[in-house]
């Protein structure tokens, strides 16, 4: 992986910290939305949405477009394809993690399988 490569994934990663922005992620998912609609169920200023949608902007997870003073906020789902392909590459260490553990536990002595 590029330095390019990897700090972009950072930026994802930080954005992605923020529970408010992983739910405005999943409303984005569903539907285009104006920054006044992303606001709504937070309770918070038009400047603070706006301030979690300019992160989600700079990790390349959101495209705005602005028409007057509406700002329409819309979903890239290739920045997040990217994140997803860097933890899918753990599934397989934790798959086989366990996978191991199940074996050990299912080999100790008295111990009844199926769990």
């Amino acid at each position: 992986m590029s330095e390019a490569q990897s700090e972009r994934l950072n930026h994802v990663f930080r954005a992605l910290a923020d529970p408010t922005r992983r739910e405005m992620i999943r409303r984005l998912a569903r539907q285009d939305l104006t920054v006044s609609e992303l606001a709504m169920p937070y309770q918070m200023s038009l400047a603070g949405a706006s301030k979690h949608v300019k992160v989600l902007e700079e990790a390349g997870l959101v495209r705005r477009t602005v028409r007057g003073r509406t700002h329409l906020c819309r979903l890239d789902p290739a920045t997040l394809a990217s994140a997803y392909e860097w933890i899918r590459f753990y599934e397989h260490f934790w798959n086989d993690q366990l996978d191991a553990l199940d074996r050990e536990l299912r080999d100790l002595p008295g111990e009844e399988s199926g769990l």
